[in-house]
């Protein structure tokens, strides 16, 4: 179960903005979350990126993690690695439910710790992001990047099991509320209407919890 302080001070000092790309097949939508860890950017980006260790926070990973390399993570997505600049940033494509879209995962050093921004760009399907809004994926990163703040808190894993108990917990329900309404929040500032973002977040934090949706 994570440790209260690290949950609750990370959900608050996470970053979560919203924007657009263009991209060969058109306008995409760039969800980014940015958090601070209190480590180095060489710590950071090994937990990021080491097969023997992504298991222990995020999940087991298979194939090739270098350019070209195609990669799969178990019971998720999978990709081609794109671009690689170690220890600053990688980005590969990802590929889940039929889907493609793409992640970018940059680090930089911010006085003695280590700032991780991730984006994650996708062409919106119109319904589904009317049902959800951002928070359908920003919650779930929200999520791993919990896991990962746990493990670089106390070097040891991150049981999924555990995880996936702990965010249906009392506990578990305010941190991915505070998550999800803090997605609907980025979703009215890029200009969603407050009703229709905020009932989008509510939805977003049932299907995470395993709550009923609101009617």
């Amino acid at each position: 179960m994570p440790d209260t302080t690290t949950v609750t001070g990370g959900v608050s000092d996470t970053r979560r903005t919203l924007g657009t790309r263009t991209l060969e097949a058109g306008e995409a939508t760039v969800a980014t979350i940015s958090r601070v860890y209190p480590t180095t950017v060489d710590d950071l980006w090994n937990a990021c990126t080491d097969p023997e260790r992504l298991p222990r926070w995020f999940l087991p990973v298979s194939g090739e993690l270098v350019v070209g390399g195609k990669y799969q993570l178990q019971g998720n997505a999978n990709g081609t690695v794109e671009r690689c600049d170690a220890p600053h940033s990688f980005a590969a494509t990802w590929e889940f439910g039929g889907e493609v879209s793409w992640i970018e995962v940059t680090l930089t050093p911010e006085g003695d710790a280590a700032r991780l921004t991730l984006e994650h760009i996708a062409h919106v399907d119109d319904e589904r992001w009317s049902q959800y809004g951002p928070g359908a994926v920003g919650v779930g990163w929200d999520l791993s990047l919990i896991g990962l703040a746990q493990h670089i808190a106390t070097g040891e894993s991150v049981d999924p099991a555990a995880a996936e108990a702990w965010s249906m917990s009392p506990e578990g329900i305010v941190v991915v509320t505070a998550a999800s309404e803090a997605w609907g929040e980025a979703s009215i500032a890029r200009g969603t209407p407050a009703d229709a973002a905020r009932a989008a977040a509510a939805r977003t934090t049932a299907f995470y919890t395993g709550q009923p949706e609101p009617e």
